[in-house]
């Protein structure tokens, strides 16, 4: 087993609608690990069909196993990528002239009553995470993999930078009993064998992830003696991103 931290810095405005309120559509400060999954992997392990036409192209398959593009050749080649976690982030909220369409709620014409002046009538708000903000996350892999430089995220396909950081097997152990992750975690992925006792939740499609959870099964978590030996031989930007200690579920299905 590989674990692999992973730095994510933003080169461009991410934005994804995980709540919509009214004219105001805004995005999560954490990012979901499927949607993580996709845009690491989508080439490598992950087949990415040329062009999607009528239901397929409207219809999730992260765990489709009749569909092509999928999260299941992932598990079968033993990696899982966690949700990843802030570590700083600023929002930007930007306006946007809405499509004139039936089911919107402000549905008036360009050329109706009270849209005299040069000003649409139908407008939008985007929540956007802002350029700059950095985050967290691991990847957990049954073998060395490469983890791409660069990749595109959001309904924007924004750019993100990638900076790894191979964590030593020496560095980790295994351990079982009640513990506190404070890393982001999906629960569907959890094992059969992890029990969630304490967790805060946050809702967001496709499915609602947890934080600052208490568990109950097996983890890792890095002997801390090495851990801040380990650190202090890598360069001050990678010491600062890095945690005081790595605490993390063990048993993804991914690695079953």
């Amino acid at each position: 087993m590989t674990l692999y931290h992973c730095t994510l810095t933003l080169h461009d405005n991410v934005f994804f609608a995980t709540r919509e309120m009214g004219i105001l559509y805004e995005t999560e400060k954490y990012l979901h690990n499927w949607g993580l999954s996709f845009a690491l992997f989508a080439i490598q392990y992950i087949p990415q069909p040329y062009r999607l036409q009528g239901e397929l192209a409207q219809k999730p398959t992260y765990l489709d196993a009749s569909t092509e593009q999928n999260l299941i050749h992932l598990n079968k080649a033993g990696i899982y990528v966690f949700p990843a976690q802030p570590i700083n982030w600023s929002y930007q909220i930007n306006t946007f002239k809405a499509a004139q369409v039936g089911y919107y709620g402000k549905s008036k014409q360009f050329g109706d009553k009270g849209a005299e002046k040069n000003y649409p009538i139908n407008y939008g708000r985007a929540k956007e995470i802002a350029v700059g903000s950095q985050y967290r996350t691991y990847i957990i892999a049954a073998e060395s993999i490469i983890i791409p430089r660069w990749i595109r995220l959001g309904k924007w396909a924004a750019k993100i930078r990638v900076e790894v950081v191979k964590i030593p097997d020496k560095l980790m152990q295994t351990k079982s009993g009640d513990y506190i992750c404070l890393h982001p975690l999906n629960p569907l992925d959890l094992p059969n064998s992890t029990r969630i006792l304490l967790y805060n939740r946050i809702v967001m499609p496709p499915v609602s992830l947890i934080s600052q959870a208490q568990l109950s099964g097996e983890y890792l978590v890095t002997k801390k003696d090495d851990w801040q030996d380990y650190k202090s031989t890598l360069t001050a930007q990678n010491y600062q991103e890095l945690p005081e200690e790595i605490c993390l579920p063990r048993g993804q299905p991914a690695m079953d």
